[in-house]
């Protein structure tokens, strides 16, 4: 599908990228249904109506921590990196791209002074929500 792009190592999907230019019609969900964050596109026409709804109260049992990051501005490489914290590929984001970060361990360049919207799981609990690790050296940066 045009304007998404699946990120995959070892058949896991590490993210999924929307591109601000990215249209369809209707509804598309582009995670399964295992997945604790779920990312989907709508485009409705005018007066279309969503009925005014209330989410129930639903335990569920999240594991890994997924988070969705909206480029407000700005110019972004994101570098990925296995779950043993191999460095594999980057990517440019741009303003108004999106990417759930689903897998595996990932960094960040800001390339241009850069604003991001982050949307994860809480409550974030400081040092024990992650690991961090060295950073890809700039020689050896694969943008795909």
């Amino acid at each position: 599908m045009e304007g998404i792009e699946h990120i995959k190592h070892c058949n896991k999907t590490l993210a999924i990228i929307i591109r601000t230019d990215f249209q369809k019609d209707g509804i598309e969900f582009f995670t399964p249904d295992v997945f604790s964050q779920q990312l989907a596109y709508m485009k409705r026409k005018k007066d279309y109506l969503i009925s005014p709804h209330i989410h129930n109260i639903v335990k569920r049992d999240i594991d890994i921590t997924q988070e969705v990051l909206f480029i407000k501005s700005g110019i972004v490489r994101i570098d990925f990196y296995n779950d043993s914290e191999l460095y594999l590929e980057s990517r440019i984001l741009n303003k108004g791209d999106v990417i759930l970060l689903a897998n595996g361990g990932h960094g960040f360049k800001m390339i241009e002074e850069s604003e991001i919207i982050e949307v994860k799981q809480g409550p974030y609990i400081g040092s024990l929500d992650k690991e961090r690790f060295a950073s890809v050296l700039e020689k050896d940066v694969k943008i795909l």
